[in-house]
């Protein structure tokens, strides 16, 4: 059998994890060494391939490779939030280009929704040219907003159990912070991320499953608005005296002056204000039930970039399912992503299995109306069921030297480049628009 080469990308905002998957992947194609020659990351995701800008990833030293898994975010070889749409036919020509000049023969895409897109649309440009190429993708998200709200396609993104981790874990330390100094400072405001999307807004009833803290989420979904957030905030101050309010970046607070990232979506650490200084500016203009003042946080990349809160399961999942897609590739071919599904008995087991790159694509779930409860600012049980076996027990390894944490240095030199220079499509039309 004639070997070819693979090839592993990044797209869109990195997880606490994603290089976990990316070390799967790299790992399982080295085990196929009767198929695979030659395994390449692509830096700064599909923007590298673009440019051919290949990073021979596959002889990088193993023990680098291996500290893959427990560093976090796409510092190791890069990744981007850049559009590929119908708009884009030379970029997906030059994609296949590259590939060809490389003897690629496997593509790992590791990304979301708008990642699996370009996926499926790289399928079938291959198919259509007659290029031999095998197209899967790997599933990433901190948002957890990939799939449906019947959770039939996913049951949970590599990269948001870290994510809800880290939002149960600040809870509880901003809970105790509260305490202390509520007779001056009566409201916490944090802001989470996740879009439109409640998901990590949800994660932080997981610091207290009881709900004896004074507790408020308030989701995108819920429909609540900075009125009736005051009312509410002003009856738990009456209650408890002071009141811990998590807001989702997507909450409705009116403008904020609204940057968009390569997808279109909105940058909202990138805009003229958060929803979390909307809401504590309302609130600090309102008149609080007691005395004192309401300050604001917003942890911002902090919640996908931070390794310490990882959750154990999430490293296990993210690494396992990036094996997984190579599996998947060699058996069934191209046009599927490697997806987490879970076990119907208890206790938690996940279950590997594909759905179609084109049933991702289109697919965007937000927290199921269910799980929220009637007033509109907490969750159900059957959310902490879902999201509290994901957390997992104690701590990730995290490597030291010399009293930091020690993250994989890969060597990120490109291979010699073998076709013509190419300026990607948004890149030119980018530089039209400043002139």
């Amino acid at each position: 059998m004639k070997r070819v080469n693979a090839i592993v990308a990044l797209g869109g905002g990195p997880s606490p994890v994603i290089n976990a998957s990316l070390l799967g992947v790299v790992q399982r194609c080295l085990q196929y060494n009767d198929r695979i020659d030659t395994v390449f990351a692509a830096r700064h995701g599909i923007e590298g391939v673009l440019l051919e800008e290949l990073i021979n990833i596959g002889a990088q030293d193993p023990a680098e490779l291996e500290r893959l898994r427990h560093t976090p975010a796409s510092g190791a070889v890069g990744t981007c939030r850049y559009k590929l749409d119908d708009g884009c036919s030379e970029d997906f020509e030059r994609i296949i280009d590259v590939f060809g000049a490389h003897n690629i023969g496997y593509f790992f895409y590791i990304g979301g929704n708008d990642s699996m897109d370009t996926a499926d649309k790289v399928s079938k440009l291959a198919q259509k040219k007659g290029y031999d190429l095998v197209v899967a993708g790997v599933p990433k998200t901190i948002d957890n907003d990939l799939g449906d709200e019947a959770f039939t396609i996913i049951d949970h993104t590599p990269g948001y159990a870290s994510a809800a981790r880290y939002w149960a874990s600040i809870i509880q330390n901003t809970n105790e912070e509260n305490k202390g100094m509520c007779v001056s400072e009566r409201v916490a405001v944090l802001q989470a991320m996740g879009r439109k999307s409640g998901y990590i807004t949800a994660a932080a009833r997981l610091a207290d499953p009881g709900r004896e803290m004074p507790l408020q989420m308030y989701f995108a979904e819920s429909g609540h608005n900075l009125d009736t957030l005051t009312e509410l905030v002003n009856d738990e101050i009456r209650r408890s005296g002071r009141c811990i309010v998590v807001v989702n970046e997507g909450f409705d607070v009116g403008s904020l002056g609204e940057a968009r990232d390569g997808f279109g979506h909105v940058e909202y650490g990138a805009s003229q204000t958060t929803a979390a200084q909307a809401v504590v500016n309302h609130l600090n203009k309102s008149k609080l039930a007691a005395r004192g003042h309401v300050t604001g946080q917003v942890p911002g990349v902090l919640q996908r970039s931070t390794s310490i809160y990882r959750s154990k399961v999430d490293i296990e999942e993210a690494h396992t399912v990036g094996a997984y897609a190579v599996d998947m590739a060699i058996q069934h071919g191209t046009g599927y992503m490697a997806t987490i599904l879970r076990a119907k008995e208890q206790p938690y087991r996940p279950v590997y299995s594909r759905v179609s790159l084109k049933t991702v694509a289109n697919s965007e779930r937000h927290l199921p109306k269910s799980w929220i409860t009637p007033s509109g600012i907490d969750v159900t049980d059957d959310f902490i069921r879902y999201a509290q076996p994901l957390l997992g027990d104690g701590w990730p390894e995290i490597p030291i030297e010399n009293g930091l944490q020690r993250f994989a240095r890969l060597n990120q030199q490109t291979v010699e480049k073998r076709t013509k220079p190419y300026v990607p499509f948004r890149h030119r039309t980018a530089e039209t628009t400043k002139k």
